[in-house]
């Protein structure tokens, strides 16, 4: 009787994983075709898509736990790896995007943009500070 309970309380569990993977991943391509710029698309992307992977693999591996009775090594290598590569690979896309010329939608002012103009004045005046010490 109990490991009925058990078994029913873990495939409910389950089916939560999946479809919340399932709803996260919906959201994200929902979100990619309807924001308006790159920058909130690579977001929705990004963070949607991740929790959704990792939610669908915590599915499956709490699934083939109480079904084969193993734990896949596979799975959650396979979700370390997204929840590794996927934001690093945004925040890149997003810079490439930026160091192109892609504005953000809606904004002033490019803060990123400002930021590398600073550093950009703060590196000349670092090598005009040597060339005067060297003569």
């Amino acid at each position: 009787m109990i490991q009925k309970t058990i078994d029913i309380i873990l495939d409910v569990l389950v089916i939560i994983f999946l479809i919340g993977g399932t709803f996260s991943m919906f959201t994200a391509s929902v979100g990619v075709l309807r924001f308006p710029d790159i920058y909130t698309r690579l977001h929705a992307a990004s963070k949607s898509s991740t929790l959704g992977v990792s939610l669908i693999l915590i599915g499956a591996c709490i699934f083939h736990y109480t079904e084969y009775g193993i734990i896949s090594g596979k799975l959650i290598l396979g979700m370390l790896f997204v929840l590794l590569t996927t934001p690093v690979a945004s925040h890149l896309i997003s810079r490439a995007a930026h160091l192109r010329g892609a504005k953000p939608y809606g904004t002033l002012k490019d803060q990123y943009q400002e930021a590398i103009d600073a550093e950009k004045r703060r590196q000349k005046q670092q090598q005009k500070s040597k060339r005067l010490q060297q003569k």
